[in-house]
């Protein structure tokens, strides 16, 4: 029988009736009498840290956030599309079964751990105890979390049920939930330490930050407002000085992260081939899949605050110039060295020297070269390392939440409750100042006060700092900007020969025209004008249904079993 909720939900009480069976040798492990010890429950808990329940990617057999963004507006696949992007979203997805299945497992896990350790005889310290239960409460809470943002009423548990039971689940209002996962992170946050040495376990911090993320997504502003605060005042947290190196393999448990899943190359904990995939690293094969897609590189704003289509600053000929550190940060410089070589598209650049031997090679980054060359002529590099180049397996940190989005977070909920003083200018400068800590300008400042605008401002700035980290689909899902952002066009160059002779010979290489830059936070690009001279390619046209996907379909084999199981409108 394929994997299902009901499976999930009951996972405990039949892992406790197997148990009950004299099958198991007194030398190893049970139910009955795991949870005995303190490595023993420490064990428990460390498989709700397990990077499936944290980034499951269904699309490849690869495993990295990231792979995410392709759900929004800020990636492209070349000219291909998925299951968010195409309009095909459905109860058999694989987004919607994956997604399901694993939240549910983790839940099952951790609500078996609570159960027994809520239970225990065994001869632990009582602070202790309260520290484990605390950590398993704070998976759970972050398990709902996503549940309910991507399906809205799911089935809720905090006990481990009977099969009876499992089947009888039907789904219990968002709202209530929502009041479980803020109890959750509270007592987790109540019982959790605010510093921990050596490994990087959840602590207090961390379900601050969550309980703020969740309360933010789903519009309690003032939750969201208290629990970032009351993040902020930890003093624990503080922004890493250096934007781009954050990203890093070398950069690991750093005084930024608040939550991460670690990934130790010793301990064979890799993300795998991406180096096959993104753009530059593929410089031998050639496999550009994935690109920054032109409307996040249009949506960074220059250096003196202004977006590209009201900037005096912006030329297009040269369109890295005078932009927003983090833009260079994120996506590779036409002409600077990345790697081992020089990333240059240019269709007459046929071939590119290795910087460390002079070898040369051709230039894979040129379609004229290679038909699966950059599409759109861009390249990710946030992340990105020439650790990457040995072997294609890197070991960054997974960093789930970072102390720049409680800053956001926290300045978002005060624009919200039009609250705005001090406080919200000062947590968006800082973000802001931060990406221009090695620039040899100063950061503009943000200034006004005016809801609105500050609505707007903020909304890029997320934008900007998140971007390959995937949270722009949350952002526009919960903005409701999905129904614009998605039910529109991806550009990209022309073919080589017409790319020459339309773009480069007539001296408007990279981009041919300035596009048009919406004005209500969204930072989408309208290239339709320079489309209709024929100066650029239509990749792909991407749908989005308002009026039904900023809800997902639950999937459909829990409707087949499960009689008290009601579909989401319109799937």
């Amino acid at each position: 029988m394929k994997k299902h909720i009901l499976s999930y939900l009951f996972f405990g009480i039949l892992f406790e009736s197997c148990n009950k069976m004299d099958l198991v040798p007194l030398s190893q492990g049970s139910s009955e009498s795991w949870y005995s010890t303190n490595t023993e429950i420490r064990m428990s808990l460390d498989y709700l840290y397990g990077m499936d329940f944290w980034n499951p990617n269904p699309a490849t057999s690869l495993i990295d956030p990231r792979w995410l963004d392709s759900w929004s507006d800020d990636l492209t696949c070349r000219n291909t599309l998925n299951w968010m992007t195409n309009g095909s979203l459905d109860g058999n997805s694989p987004y919607v079964v994956q997604y399901w299945g694993l939240y549910y497992k983790a839940i099952a896990s951790a609500n078996l751990t609570i159960s027994k350790l809520e239970n225990t005889t065994a001869n632990i310290n009582a602070d202790k105890l309260k520290e484990y239960i605390g950590e398993a409460k704070f998976f759970r809470a972050a398990m709902y979390s996503r549940l309910v943002f991507y399906w809205g009423d799911v089935p809720y548990t905090d006990k481990v049920l009977s099969i009876e039971e499992a089947f009888a689940q039907g789904r219990t209002a968002k709202s209530e939930v929502l009041k479980n996962i803020y109890a959750d992170f509270d007592d987790a946050a109540a019982t959790l330490p605010a510093v921990r040495s050596g490994v990087k376990y959840v602590t207090k911090g961390a379900a601050l930050a969550m309980k703020a993320r969740i309360a933010l997504y789903m519009g309690d502003y003032a939750v969201a407002r208290d629990a970032a605060k009351a993040c902020m005042g930890l003093d624990v947290y503080k922004l890493y000085p250096k934007f781009g190196e954050l990203f890093l393999s070398k950069t690991k448990n750093s005084v930024e992260t608040i939550f991460a899943i670690p990934r130790s190359a010793a301990l064979n904990v890799n993300m795998t081939s991406w180096a096959t995939i993104y753009e530059p690293l593929s410089r031998i094969k050639g496999a550009a899949y994935v690109q920054p897609s032109w409307d996040l590189f249009s949506s960074f704003l220059c250096t003196d605050g202004l977006p590209i289509d009201k900037s005096p600053l912006y030329n297009p000929r040269k369109p890295f110039e005078n932009r927003d550190p983090r833009c260079n940060e994120t996506i590779v410089e036409h002409g600077t060295i990345f790697g081992y070589w020089k990333y240059e598209p240019h269709p007459d650049t046929m071939t590119v020297a290795n910087v460390q031997t002079g070898e040369v090679v051709p230039n894979t980054n040129n379609r004229a070269v290679i038909q699966w060359g950059s599409f759109n002529g861009l390249a990710w590099k946030k992340g990105i390392d020439i650790d990457w180049y040995d072997d294609n397996l890197t070991d960054p940190d997974q960093i789930i939440i970072r102390y720049a989005d409680v800053l956001l977070i926290y300045a978002e909920a005060m624009i919200e409750l039009n609250t705005i003083d001090e406080s919200v200018l000062k947590a968006m400068n800082d973000v802001r100042e931060r990406a221009y800590n090695t620039a040899t300008i100063s950061y503009p400042q943000i200034t006004t006060t005016d809801q609105s605008e500050l609505r707007k401002t903020l909304r890029i700035e997320r934008r900007m700092e998140f971007a390959f980290e995937a949270q722009r689909y949350q952002d526009i899902i919960r903005w409701k900007l999905a129904e614009k952002v998605l039910n529109k066009t991806d550009y990209g160059l022309l073919d080589p020969a017409e790319l020459r002779e339309k773009v480069v010979q007539k001296g408007l290489w990279f981009m041919p025209g300035i596009p048009t830059i919406d004005d209500d936070g969204s930072g989408s690009p309208d290239f339709s004008a320079l489309y209709s001279q024929g100066l650029i390619k239509l990749l792909s046209v991407k749908v989005f249904d308002k009026t039904k996907q900023y809800l997902w379909p639950i999937p459909s084999k829990e409707l087949l079993i499960n009689s008290n199981m009601t579909q989401n409108p319109g799937y």
